[in-house]
């Protein structure tokens, strides 16, 4: 065979791979970016872990399982997790379910919906860091309207130390975050909603199905892909709870409300255990993953 010959059929393979494998070619880079992007910090943390890094010592010799051991004994760890799993239990249900309900109250028409849509969606776009800045200063026991606004209702004066009181700081943590969150949900349930079937509601109502029997067999087999994603979401977000827990009570009183961010910050920034937190770290990047990997695993079966 002669040289030309050859040349022309590596060709032929070459742009035959290239043909099959076009799609896989053009989103190579970007996938290379993102591994690049989110492995290398996993791989980072996992390698530090087994060191042995603080503020006095730089010992970067292999110490094995020491601080993961270290962690699971820890009794602030599992208080840490215990206070966030909390947190997603309250905060999430409640988000949905104001959500759903703003999300059916808006999808009437009425004069205004789009400026009161806008209004709605501004506790999103807030830092939440600066939110719970601005409910630390309503909760405020001197100044703040909130008690005043209580007392006057009471028709007496109403001293609640919302980010002192161990019997307020939930409530107080809780109200912040429905509040800042709840228009996320909203927004993605009002579109789901909002491709609902109508004719199929129509023919129920002709049947005479009631409000309840409709959403169970018509509504929410339709948004529950949006639903679910929304939820989950949401939950990977509550389970690193910081900002507004940080600006309104830091944790406190005590470690009350210290969640897992919180006192990873506190062991990795404060205290300069940076092995420790990096074991820490990993062990929580674990549970997401394995979580996650079910429940997307169980949305499929679903569906």
């Amino acid at each position: 065979m002669s040289a030309s010959a050859v040349d022309s059929a590596v060709g032929v393979r070459t742009s035959g791979f290239a043909d099959r494998n076009f799609k896989y070619l053009m989103i190579a880079p970007a996938v290379m970016v993102i591994l690049l992007i989110g492995l290398f910090p996993v791989v980072y943390t996992l390698i530090i872990s087994v060191q042995n890094l603080t503020m006095m010592d730089e010992d970067t010799s292999f110490h094995g399982l020491v601080h993961y051991r270290a962690v699971l004994t820890d009794l602030r760890f599992w208080e840490a997790l215990a206070h966030t799993m909390i947190f997603v239990a309250i905060a999430l249900p409640l988000e949905l379910i104001l959500g759903l309900a703003l999300a059916y109250l808006f999808l009437e028409r009425m004069p205004g919906r789009q400026i009161f849509v806008a209004l709605l969606v501004l506790p999103v776009v807030t830092s939440p860091i600066i939110a719970g800045a601005t409910w630390r200063l309503l909760f405020d026991n001197r100044f703040g309207p909130i008690n005043q606004v209580l007392g006057w209702i009471a028709g007496e004066p109403v001293t609640i130390l919302w980010t002192v009181d161990p019997n307020f700081v939930y409530p107080a943590i809780l109200i912040a975050e429905v509040w800042q969150w709840t228009p996320f949900m909203f927004l993605l349930l009002f579109a789901a909603l909002s491709n609902v079937d109508q004719s199929q509601l129509e023919a129920a109502e002709l049947d005479g199905a009631g409000f309840w029997r409709q959403f169970r067999l018509i509504v929410l087999p339709a948004i529950w892909p949006v639903m679910a994603i929304a939820v989950l979401i949401r939950g990977l977000d509550l389970f690193r709870l910081f900002d507004v827990v940080w600006a309104l009570t830091r944790g406190g009183p005590g470690t009350r409300t210290e969640t897992i961010s919180i006192y990873a910050y506190v062991k990795g920034f404060q205290q300069f255990e940076t092995s420790f937190t990096a074991a820490m770290a990993f062990m929580v990047i674990a549970i997401l993953a394995i979580s996650v990997t079910l429940i997307l695993r169980r949305m499929e079966i679903d569906r």
